[in-house]
């Protein structure tokens, strides 16, 4: 497979797509954003709106009336407005506004807002759902037995996956890239599963993709809820606690070879992986305790290595560490830069939903 390539950041205009009116004039409710809408993702409070940065965190509303608001000031993201399960709006860079989908039936609806693309670059906050005149925002929509945490790079997040060609520019990334489609949003909403994509284009377990930015990887930024604040920590509140952590890392320390001046040769690279890939591990095991199953994935020229490091952790007693052997017969990594295509993250999905069923998953 051709060499994966980093995601580019750079700013585009507003766009809206879908039937309804955009305006400024809303607030949130009064009850406060946190205590009207459901999410699973890392957010944090500041003021009247959460903040975030990961691809694919969602926000979960009712409300009863005939029309909802969409409080937002992301100048960077692409978003989906979902009512009653189905798309009504796609929103692009919306900027400081509040997009309003009208004309709704009288009565009670679900409203699902969810962030397409990672833009780790910028920081996206959430204003929440309001109601049109005569409605109400009712209580927030009841979190999920299950939980499912995905951790990657590009793959994960679902880079390109809509795009129609492979040869793409930065701004037919941006549009077709959606995590909402990815193999991990498919795999937890079938499961009926809240989850998190923590993931990050580029981004390797020690080395990045063709060897850039050095002086950081996927492991510097995975604490974070605002990836572009140094330092930043997410804090859980005590609701994360999930059964299942799926870690696909290692498709950018091994997809290019090293660079003259890289600090690597192939043998120091593949120790420095397994060895950092262990510590991620124990890190995980410690943060969701002994019942969490961690499915870490293999595929590709790292297979081997992810196999030989699940091997040292079920040797020392930790047997919810488990390998997925991603099978990738029959993709067509039709997406941007050879990427997943939306057809691959189905089969994905599918694949992985069938190797769950036979682990003892404690939901």
């Amino acid at each position: 497979m051709p060499w994966l390539r980093m995601l580019a950041a750079s700013a585009v205009s507003t766009v809206l797509i879908g039937a309804s009116a955009v305006t400024t004039a809303a607030a949130p409710d009064h009850r406060g954003v946190r205590d009207s809408v459901h999410t699973a993702g890392r957010v944090k409070a500041a003021g009247d709106v959460l903040q975030y940065s990961w691809p694919g965190v969602y926000f979960e509303g009712r409300v009863r009336g005939t029309g909802v608001g969409v409080v937002l000031d992301d100048p960077a993201a692409d978003y989906d407005v979902q009512v009653d399960g189905a798309t009504v709006a796609t929103l692009v860079t919306p900027g400081r506004t509040t997009h309003w989908v009208r004309g709704l039936r009288e009565g009670v609806h679900t409203v699902r807002l969810v962030k397409r693309n990672d833009t780790p670059w910028s920081t996206s906050s959430f204003g929440g759902f309001v109601a049109a005149p005569g409605g109400a925002v009712l209580a927030r929509p009841a979190a999920r037995s299950r939980q499912i945490e995905f951790i990657g790079d590009s793959l994960t997040v679902g880079y390109g996956n809509l795009s129609t060609s492979r040869d793409c520019d930065s701004e037919q990334l941006r549009r077709t890239t959606n995590a909402d489609v990815s193999y991990g949003a498919l795999t937890a909403r079938g499961l009926d599963a809240d989850y998190q994509i923590n993931a990050y284009s580029g981004q390797g377990m020690v080395r990045n993709y063709n060897g850039g930015s050095p002086e950081v990887n996927y492991r510097t930024f995975y604490d974070r809820a605002l990836l572009n604040v140094p330092g930043d920590v997410w804090h859980n509140p005590g609701t994360w606690r999930p059964g299942l952590v799926v870690v696909h890392l290692g498709t950018n320390d091994f997809s290019t070879p090293v660079n003259p001046g890289e600090p690597w040769t192939e043998e120091s690279l593949a120790a420095a992986y397994r060895s950092a890939y262990s510590g991620f591990l124990e890190k995980l095991r410690k943060r969701y305790g002994a019942a969490t199953t961690i499915l870490a994935v293999g595929t590709g020229p790292f297979a081997g290595h992810v196999e030989h490091v699940v091997r040292e952790r079920n040797s020392a007693g930790d047997r919810r560490v488990r390998t997925w052997p991603l099978d990738t017969t029959g993709l067509d990594h039709a997406g941007c830069h050879w990427h997943y295509s939306a057809r691959d993250h189905r089969l994905l999905a599918d694949r992985l939903t069938a190797f769950l069923a036979d682990l003892p998953i404690r939901w």
